[in-house]
């Protein structure tokens, strides 16, 4: 009887193992893995998401995996993995953002883990709907301060006015009242350092920072603010009221936890999250209301029948006001839906299975609501800027239409979305109440994250009055 030799046993393991590992990878999605290693598609992916995805999607299909340094992040752009994503006990938020959370506000992971959902909490109340009422009058009162600036007619930038406008009023709000520079050279390292510290967020969360010297910079000069000013922002006390700002009560809870040297940390992730998005969708929304007249001249008459002719006086604006003005918050809705540039992300704990594939622990599961806006099933005529169709909606409940995933999704959703909307709407009825406005440039057909300059002309709206 012959004997097959140990090192024949060996091979034929080695290839069986071979086969198996192979048989088990075409069970994974497609995987884009780039031809440096470790770095895999980061570059191209980092320079143009939604391109690159969009590409991705229309090659490989509705899922697939990029490698993107050292991570595989599984795309889902369709329903199909939607309820995996949103319902699945093996997939976790805190886990899959602790990463870019450190790298990006120098947090420790296992800070961040212990603070984050009491902070989620603390954040969600100060912001959530039943305090919005106190933001009304200030987002009212701070907008027209800084209105006031804008002089009687001009032609400019839209992005860099809604720049202009809005970066002080949000911190003023959110941290303190003054905190934002008035000086012209501190504003303009303001705008410089915020700009170049999101503009390279995408890259910032991934690459170690020694590669990035200038974004590098200007996080530092940002967390060197929030250093020098947040013994201020302690003991600072509203004129009007005795309650916190909501970088007060984040403090107060790191004070609680035994936290309090994160506080420049935490206070520039604050200032992100609140600016990052929210002069994003108000350059939009401007943009897609100017570029179509009905919708303009139905606004623009909303506005005259709740506040009036446009005068010298100040107005102010009620929620009784904006409940008769649906259309702005509709217009503001419809804007998210075809520009939220970004991806919701879970981290697999156990493998899932997602139509014929097998995504393996470890992935990092990414949701794109750029393309879940985009299924007719729920949108109909997806590509459209249709506002009308947000009266579906039941947002007097605080209801959004299915498949609306720009804020998020589950137990921590987006916890300023309120605070935002809120903002950009009194933004809007300010705005056109007070000036006359017109798009000089067509409306961008970039993706979202590329706001192309678009001028704009305004002029005051008291000639409206004298010409009637």
């Amino acid at each position: 009887m012959e004997f097959i030799s140990p090192t024949v046993i060996i091979i034929l393991g080695c290839v069986a193992v071979l086969l198996f590992l192979q048989w088990k990878n075409l069970r994974r999605p497609p995987c884009i893995r780039g031809w440096i290693p470790w770095i895999g598609a980061g570059f191209e992916f980092g320079k143009t998401p939604l391109e690159f995805i969009e590409k991705a999607r229309i090659k490989y299909g509705p899922v697939f995996t990029v490698i993107v340094m050292g991570t595989r992040m599984t795309f889902v752009t369709e329903e199909e993995g939607i309820n995996v994503f949103l319902k699945s006990k093996e997939v976790n938020f805190e886990l899959a953002v602790q990463n870019p959370i450190y790298h990006t506000a120098s947090i420790a992971k296992n800070i961040f883990l212990k603070l984050h959902e009491k902070l989620y909490i603390t954040v969600k109340g100060k912001m959530g709907i039943l305090n919005l009422y106190k933001f009304t009058g200030q987002l009212t009162e701070e907008l027209q301060e800084q209105l006031q600036n804008l002089g009687a007619h001009g032609t400019t930038d839209l992005n860099k006015f809604m720049r202009h406008l809005l970066y002080p009023v949000t911190v003023n709000i959110l941290f303190k009242k003054g905190l934002f520079p008035t000086d012209e050279r501190k504003i303009r390292e303001f705008h410089q350092h915020f700009q170049a510290y999101d503009e390279g967020f995408e890259y910032g969360s991934q690459l170690p920072e020694c590669l990035l010297r200038n974004w590098s910079k200007s996080k530092k000069w940002l967390l060197a603010l929030f250093e020098k000013n947040i013994p201020d922002i302690k003991t600072y006390k509203s004129a009007k009221d005795n309650s916190l700002t909501v970088m007060q009560a984040v403090l107060d809870l790191l004070e609680m936890e035994a936290n309090e040297q994160k506080s420049p940390n935490y206070g520039l992730l604050l200032l992100w999250a609140s600016l990052s998005n929210t002069v994003p969708v108000a350059f939009w929304t401007f943009a897609f209301v100017l570029s179509h007249p009905n919708i303009h001249r139905t606004i623009m008459e909303g506005i005259s029948s709740v506040f009036g002719t446009a005068g010298k006086d100040k107005i102010k604006v009620s929620e009784d006001d904006l409940k008769k003005l649906p259309l702005i918050k509709w217009c503001i809705l419809e804007t998210i839906r075809l520009r939220a540039p970004g991806v919701i992300t879970r981290k697999v704990l156990k493998p899932v299975k997602i139509l014929n594939y097998t995504v393996p622990s470890g992935d990092l599961l990414m949701l794109s609501p750029f393309w879940l806006h985009r299924n007719p099933k729920y949108f109909p005529e997806p590509d459209l800027f249709k506002p009308e169709r947000w009266k579906e909606a039941n947002l007097e409940k605080h209801a959004f239409l299915d498949c609306f995933m720009a804020f998020g999704s589950g137990k921590y959703q987006c916890p300023g979305r309120w605070l935002a909307l809120l903002e950009i709407q009194i933004c809007i009825i300010l705005i056109f109440y007070y000036y006359d406005c017109s798009l000089l440039d067509p409306l961008p057909k970039q993706y979202p994250h590329v706001m192309k300059y678009t001028t704009w002309s305004y002029s005051s709206g008291r000639d409206r009055k004298s010409q009637q």
